[in-house]
């Protein structure tokens, strides 16, 4: 069983630094990958559909016909639609409210400043998929999409066997109003969405989350595209005073766990009997997941269980950490929320578990990890729009500021510069 760590015996660079990308084989592998999609197009993608996702797909092609898509509403039923539809509305619902308007501001002389926000007209999304798919994540990448005004939303997801994509996956992408659909996964999929093919498209950006190929891939592909964040392994954190139930504990702590074998998930807490009894449960509950195998190597190498002094000291060493979900499981939790400086989503309470936000709740789930927290955002409309400058000078102001203008322009060498001001000063 696991044993309980006071904070001075923690080793948090086994616990965080988990960075993908330290593989050089790996690196020259998607290097390989991105080459021959970008020289042969959708041969290549053929070719990799076949070595790697063992489908033949030439004599149907690598885009998910209108047909397919009304075979797959036929195979889910009511209850999923009607589960879908409710966390469509909710997750478009809270997205909705991060809109942000363009602006000008008019001075006396006549000059006009401000910025023109403009949605990215054509955008990539990766949704994981083979038999862990996930329609979860087509919702949390196309509803931000869709609310900030792109254009064209296009999809890649590695297929299954029969050259198929699941029907709830298939259906979350229809109601989400996404434009095409292709049944291509892994670093060839980033490579197709970066440098475009015969079949499909290049896109201005690629986002969503994938296996290291994926995240490698789009790190390679970045400034011929942007992307949304580089995603490793999925991660929760728990802060708990003694009011935390150790069953709900050890079961949130899981939830993370058995999504990856290099997922983390930690539990701080100045309670020891509630560590105690937190460890031994999620011994139990192992035991019974059908993903046992995966989450016991999770918790076995980067799960913790950390003794502090007192709940301040639980908070520094979160904000060190700077966990992807971090689980605020204590009594008054808005009494510590403004102590929160490094996370990608805080969940409040007990009531608040972390497939609330997975699922349902509105906000995103595309979060940033490996405590890059410190510095990335959640995935959220401005990830989809960009913003222009807008400059219109008067000649009253530029007769006020020229010389100031020119000046700067000199001290820096940049003759032309000055000049363009002086020909219009008459200088």
């Amino acid at each position: 069983m696991k044993m309980i760590q006071k904070i001075q015996d923690v080793d948090l660079n086994k616990l965080i630094n988990k960075s993908y990308g330290d593989d050089r084989s790996l690196d020259e592998k998607v290097t390989e990958i991105l080459k021959n999609v970008r020289e042969q197009g959708d041969e290549a993608l053929y070719m990799y559909l076949s070595a790697f996702d063992h489908v033949d797909l030439r004599a149907s092609g690598l885009r998910v016909s209108p047909q397919e898509i009304a075979a797959a509403y036929a195979k889910v039923d009511d209850a999923y639609m009607q589960a879908l539809r409710q966390a469509i509305d909710n997750i478009r619902n809270y997205h909705e409210k991060q809109k942000r308007t363009s602006w000008m501001d008019t001075s006396e002389d006549g000059t006009i400043l401000g910025q023109m926000i403009c949605p990215l007209q054509r955008v990539g999304i990766y949704v994981p998929g083979g038999t862990a798919a996930y329609p979860s994540s087509v919702l949390m990448n196309a509803l931000p999409a869709a609310v900030a005004g792109v254009s064209e939303v296009v999809m890649v997801s590695p297929p299954l066997k029969d050259g198929s994509l699941l029907p709830e996956v298939l259906v979350a992408a229809a109601e989400c109003g996404v434009s095409e659909i292709y049944k291509v996964g892994g670093a060839q999929a980033v490579a197709a969405l970066a440098y475009g093919t015969e079949t499909i498209a290049r896109v201005d950006k690629i986002t969503g989350p994938g296996n290291i190929f994926v995240t490698l891939a789009k790190k390679m592909v970045y400034g011929l595209v942007d992307i949304d964040m580089l995603a490793g392994p999925s991660e929760i954190l728990i802060l708990a005073d003694d009011s935390g139930v150790p069953e709900e504990l050890a079961a949130d702590l899981l939830s993370q766990a058995e999504h990856d074998k290099l997922a983390s998930a930690i539990v701080i807490s100045p309670n020891a009997e509630l560590l105690e009894k937190t460890v031994a449960e999620v011994e139990r509950q192992l035991a019974l997941l059908p993903r046992a195998e995966i989450a016991r190597a999770s918790w076995d190498t980067y799960g913790a269980a950390i003794l502090v002094n007192d709940l301040q000291e639980g908070m520094d060493l979160v904000n060190r950490i700077a966990p992807e979900h971090f689980e605020l499981t204590v009594r008054e939790p808005f009494a510590w929320l403004g102590k929160v400086r490094n996370a990608g989503a805080v969940f409040m309470g007990r009531y608040s578990p972390e497939p609330v936000g997975d699922y349902f709740a509105g906000p995103n789930h595309i979060l940033p990890t490996g405590g890059t927290a410190r510095f990335y955002s959640v995935l959220n409309v401005d990830t989809f729009l960009k913003k222009i400058s807008i400059i219109n000078y008067s000649q009253e102001a530029l007769q006020r500021d020229g010389e100031h203008i020119m000046l700067l322009a000199r001290r820096e060498g940049l003759e032309a510069h000055a000049r363009a001001i002086g020909v219009r000063l008459n200088k």
